[in-house]
């Protein structure tokens, strides 16, 4: 009995151990992949060890990292990666060592290294920690500035304002973040630079900072050839800024290319429904109503149904029914952060009552516009149809002797000029789309042209004997009687 009871555990501490050798078999191989790509000099190399690495978040062990961490540990590593990987080791809480056979570790495969001792440090919330393992991983960066550092630069300054954002003092990040930024655009650094103007513009509109955000926005410039989750992150916010600041046309163009960016699949389903939320108010605010199949997506119907009732009020233009339908999802709409929007929406009820009652109704009285909008008096009224007049909002005159609303006769909508504006703007959207396609196409590195100059040697050399054997003054048919002689 004691016997199987033995042989279980071994084969339970057996298996364990396995798999830990399986993970740090499978970092090494990944590590291995990103020093070929430092040798190459190509990031995606790098990208793809990234992608690895990140499938092996959850089953992260800190011996294995630690381990991996004493590979690369000599004294012949420069002395900030050196610092950086004893910083890693007491971090994790394990024993510093130093392993003497091995090499020059390179910093992309320290801030590798360090990059897993922050995934496992903010799973497992030991926010302090991480922060100092950050700033010491920032240092690095500092020191050692070149291509294929850039995408593992920006996952670091990412997770250093995550750790910042989990403990509730996202301004504290905020020198760092804008120091990195102009130290990134001097060592031209694209994606680094793409990832803190998203991390800043998210630390701005978090305290409601709209006017700084919007001139960080006004004198940098996001990178073209960015990453299309950080240019969607990056129309978002810039989305979001515009519609504060009243430009809903503009906004409206972000925020539905922010959606256009994006992947569409469950993981961005989260981020598909931030920006519908604020696209929904866009558009009612522009005095446009959003199609009923954007409200019928599985992933954005339920996440969109107060966002639905607020359109059905504003369609139909009852003001009594929107108020209703704030103060019912007046918790849900501040934890959006799209009260403010919101608020101003009453006008367009009013715009859109006016309108529906100026298509139905030829001729009416200021009495009855006041009881069908429920406002207080005529005179509010009488405003209120005058501005919508004057906005070019109804055609129709105002009878103030008689107090009535003359409705003007409806026009053909081809005899005007909104056909030629809907056509620009599709135009423009597809010459947009053609931009963005032509900017995006990748080409192969430079590998093939060795193989392409060995074979314009080998045809050139082809040539040369071809036109000595066309110059040689030799017969064939003296060839053949000589073979003739021999039999």
């Amino acid at each position: 009995m004691s016997n199987s009871t033995n042989t279980s555990m071994e084969v339970e501490v057996s298996s364990e151990q396995k798999q830990a050798e399986t993970r740090r078999i499978l970092l090494e191989g990944i590590i291995k992949f990103l020093q070929r790509g430092i040798a190459a000099a190509e990031t995606h190399y790098v990208y793809r060890a990234l992608r690895s690495a990140f499938a092996l978040r959850k089953r992260l062990q800190p011996d294995v990292v630690a381990e991996l961490v004493v590979a690369y540990s000599s004294s012949a590593n420069s002395q900030s990666v050196q610092s950086c990987l004893k910083s890693v080791l007491e971090y994790l809480q394990q024993s510093p060592a130093e392993n003497t056979a091995a090499g020059v570790c390179e910093p992309e495969v320290c801030l590798f290294l360090g990059l897993l001792a922050m995934l496992y440090l903010l799973d497992n919330t030991h926010l302090e920690r991480g922060v100092e393992l950050s700033n010491v991983l920032i240092s690095v960066i500092s020191t050692a500035q070149r291509r294929t550092l850039d995408p593992i630069s920006s996952r670091v300054f990412f997770y250093f304002s995550r750790f910042f954002e989990v403990a509730d003092r996202l301004s504290d990040a905020r020198p760092a973040l804008l120091s990195a930024l102009q130290a990134a655009t001097l060592a031209g650094m694209k994606e680094t630079k793409a990832m803190l103007l998203t991390l800043l513009l998210r630390n701005y509109l978090h305290y409601k900072l709209y006017d700084q955000a919007e001139r960080l926005t006004a004198k940098s410039s996001f990178p073209a050839d960015a990453p299309n989750n950080l240019l969607a992150r990056y129309l978002y916010y810039l989305g979001y800024i515009e519609a504060i600041q009243l430009n809903y046309s503009q906004a409206q163009t972000h925020l539905l290319e922010a959606t256009r960016k994006a992947p569409s699949n469950a993981a961005t389903a989260g981020f598909q429904q931030t920006v519908h939320k604020i696209y929904v108010i866009v558009e009612l605010l522009m005095g446009n109503i959003p199609e009923r199949s954007l409200f019928r997506v599985p992933t954005l119907k339920k996440p969109l149904l107060p966002y639905l009732e607020l359109a059905q009020a504003v369609r139909v233009g009852d003001l009594n029914k929107f108020q209703d339908v704030v103060s019912k999802y007046q918790d849900r709409f501040l934890k959006d952060s799209v009260l403010i929007l919101i608020q101003r929406l009453r006008h367009n009820v009013i715009k859109a009552g006016i309108r529906s009652i100026s298509t139905a109704y030829s001729r009416i009285s200021l009495r009855d516009i006041c009881l069908k909008l429920h406002l207080d008096s005529e005179e509010d009224a009488e405003y209120i149809v005058a501005k919508a007049i004057r906005d070019g909002v109804i055609d129709a005159t105002i009878d103030h002797e008689k107090g009535f609303v003359q409705s003007a006769d409806v026009h053909n909508v081809y005899e005007t000029s909104d056909p030629q504006y809907a056509f620009d703007k599709r135009i423009t959207f597809c010459l947009g789309m053609y931009n963005d396609s032509v900017k995006s196409m990748r080409y192969p590195g430079s590998d093939h042209r060795k193989e392409l100059a060995s074979a314009i040697e080998a045809i050139k050399r082809e040539r040369e004997l071809a036109q000595e054997l066309e110059n040689d003054d030799y017969d064939g048919d003296s060839d053949e009687d000589a073979m003739d002689e021999d039999l």
